[in-house]
């Protein structure tokens, strides 16, 4: 099946399409987009730059993908966009590309939600299966991780990292590093420890909800600080890839962890 094209649409003929795409009414398409199969554009769609997306993307009416930067640093150099398989992209979403400072690259994985007005800057890098509901914004060079889920309106300050499987409530504000698997919220976000409700719906083990449970008490509760939190997760519990992820997470962190 070639790619269906609305004759409204303004496609460059050097764009390249997979098979079953849909270009929608009123769309338009830059020379260096490369559409995977399957991609389905519903209408008012703007792609440019040197973007590419991939297999099964379903994209709404109103987003835009690929243009240049709202960064003030940012003097026309080439970059690019890159979006992967089966994402979900809804009305008024912008993602934009990267910068020559941030490696160029703003780069989405597979299986993502992004709900209407979320916003995604410049080089910033996000992973799999993360939802982004209505309005959440990223600032540039943020890190998502996998199955992160960042609430409606909120703001991720740059150079920020969300890690797995975090819990971003809505209307948060984010300066520092959200660890994993924990609840975060506010203005300024703080930590709430354990999205334990997340984890039992993950199905993961009781054993492993336990121990970072005890990890968490540990972080946040026992009047330690950061170091000594660490050292006493160590001592204390082994054998948990995800306490070690937490673990890793922390002190690989540069702008600090939201306590």
């Amino acid at each position: 099946m070639t790619a269906f094209i609305h004759d409204s649409a303004i496609v460059s003929p050097k764009a390249v399409f997979g098979t079953g795409c849909h270009i929608g009414a009123f769309s338009v398409i830059g020379d260096e987009v490369v559409l995977g199969d399957r991609v389905r554009l519903e209408s008012h769609v703007v792609i440019d730059g040197k973007t590419t997306i991939g297999d099964d993307t379903k994209i709404f009416p109103f987003v835009s993908i690929g243009l240049a930067p709202q960064d003030l640093k940012y003097g026309g150099e080439p970059t690019a966009t890159e979006i992967g398989k089966r994402n979900h992209i809804r009305e008024f979403v912008t993602i934009h590309r990267g910068t020559a400072g941030g490696g160029g690259l703003t780069k989405i994985g597979d299986d993502n939600l992004f709900m209407a007005q979320a916003h995604v800057a410049h080089d910033c890098r996000l992973a799999n299966e993360i939802i982004m509901a209505n309005a959440a914004t990223l600032a540039g060079h943020v890190e998502i991780a996998d199955r992160a889920n960042v609430g409606a309106y909120s703001g991720i300050h740059q150079y920020c990292r969300i890690g797995t499987e975090a819990f971003i409530g809505g209307y948060s504000v984010v300066v520092k590093d959200a660890p994993p698997f924990a609840v975060i919220q506010g203005n300024h976000a703080k930590c709430f420890g354990l999205n334990r409700v997340g984890m039992k719906r993950r199905g993961y083990s009781r054993e492993t909800i336990a121990s970072l449970h005890h990890a968490y008490r540990l972080l946040l509760s026992a009047k330690l600080n950061t170091t000594q939190a660490i050292e006493k997760i160590k001592d204390e519990i082994s054998g948990c890839n995800e306490v070690d992820l937490l673990i890793d997470f922390i002190e690989s962190s540069k702008r600090g962890v939201v306590k």
